[in-house]
């Protein structure tokens, strides 16, 4: 479907080539008040715009709806949103959506093998639980060297 402000355009196009303004408007199914509609450029798109220049200047993070309910809630503007957000895309003032940075991950160095006992040891906890319910915990001491867990003295 094509809005009427391309219609409107495209009509504008023909009556630059000789169509009447009545056939261009028929032909392309728009009313003679919608071909002859000029926007009024009011001084308040101004003042929109230069309220949204300094806020995105100061909060650089804000988007859109901050600086929306901003405007609203802390000045009091009753200005419509879609205006706003209007002179907002004009202004280019959209944030870009950075994309996620990817983490690098590193190969991780291969463990050092110890050459003699009781040079590296390893410890860590388990748990488990008995038929009965009751569970129990265990921390275990392990020589990387042979493998054994028990006391050094």
């Amino acid at each position: 479907m094509v809005k009427p402000s391309c219609r409107r355009e495209m009509a504008q196009r023909t009556v630059e080539k000789g169509v009447s303004i009545q056939l261009a408007c028929l032909a392309f199914g728009i009313s003679q008040t919608c071909y002859r509609y000029q926007a009024k450029q009011s001084a308040e798109n101004v003042e929109i715009a230069d309220l949204l220049i300094r806020l995105t200047h100061n909060q650089r993070n804000w988007g859109f709806g901050l600086c929306f309910l901003y405007l609203r809630n802390v000045k009091g503007h009753r200005w419509n949103h879609k205006r706003v957000y209007r002179i907002y895309r004009e202004l280019e003032l959209n944030l870009r959506i950075k994309p996620k940075k990817r983490i690098i991950r590193e190969k991780p160095e291969p463990l050092a093998v110890p050459e003699a006992i009781n040079q590296c040891w390893s410890m860590d906890f388990m748990h488990d639980q008995l038929s009965d319910g009751r569970s129990y915990r265990l921390f275990n001491v392990i020589d990387d060297f042979n493998r054994e867990a028990g006391d050094r003295h």
